[in-house]
């Protein structure tokens, strides 16, 4: 139910962009801007472990709608827009999270600690989402879609951290070699060969035991 209305959110959001097109209204381009800072970026890249990173996320997280709710206690003209951008950045977060932790379950790396973390801190996210909503603030209208879809991608998000680890990695397993039956189904003859004979290297290279030797070398009699 979750990724179906991931799906769905992602076409909800082309409407809309075409619909404020037609209207003559300007939407804020996503791809414009980075929704890190430079700081942030550069501590996911050392973050390799999966349930730091998630954390990362979540502070992150937290951090935008701490500055949303900053803004909307005065009433200054222009914060409209800086709440909708910071509301931008926070959606695009917690896609990241949902992509870390499917990326760790494809390789069945631990993330059990990472999902505790993500449960407990989108609760509180979502909490402060649908305050701010209820609150109903005079400039909603700027960044009311945006405030929605949040509220949605959260929800599917915390539910998703609620799904069986065992059963999430089954399905996303299933999923990769259903997309990657359907890429080899349009290859050609000739792509499909090469591709199998790449795949066949490969296998050989991993059963070969590890080695110091250079390449010529030879190992000493024993």
């Amino acid at each position: 139910m979750a990724r179906r209305n991931h799906l769905w959110k992602t076409f909800g959001k082309i409407a809309v962009l075409v619909l404020f097109c037609v209207g003559g209204f300007t939407v804020p381009a996503r791809a414009d801007r980075d929704f890190l800072t430079e700081n942030e970026t550069d501590q996911i890249r050392d973050a390799q472990d999966p349930n730091v990173r998630v954390a990362l996320y979540i502070r992150f997280a937290r951090q935008r709608l701490d500055q949303v709710q900053l803004l909307l206690a005065k009433d200054k003209p222009g914060r409209s827009a800086l709440i909708h951008d910071l509301l931008d950045d926070y959606g695009n977060i917690v896609d990241a999270i949902d992509t870390v932790t499917d990326d760790a379950l494809r390789r069945k790396v631990n993330i059990t600690e990472g999902v505790t973390t993500i449960k407990n801190g989108e609760k509180e996210l979502l909490a402060a989402l649908q305050k701010i909503q209820d609150a109903h603030p005079k400039d909603s209208e700027r960044y009311e879609f945006t405030l929605k879809q949040d509220i949605e991608g959260t929800s599917d998000s915390l539910e998703l951290a609620g799904e069986d680890l065992a059963n999430r990695s089954t399905e996303i397993a299933a999923k990769e070699a259903k997309e990657k039956k359907e890429r080899e189904a349009l290859m050609t003859p000739e792509e499909a060969k090469e591709k199998k004979a790449e795949e066949a290297k490969d296998t050989e290279q991993k059963k070969k035991p590890p080695t110091l030797l250079k390449p010529g070398e030879q190992a000493p009699p024993q």
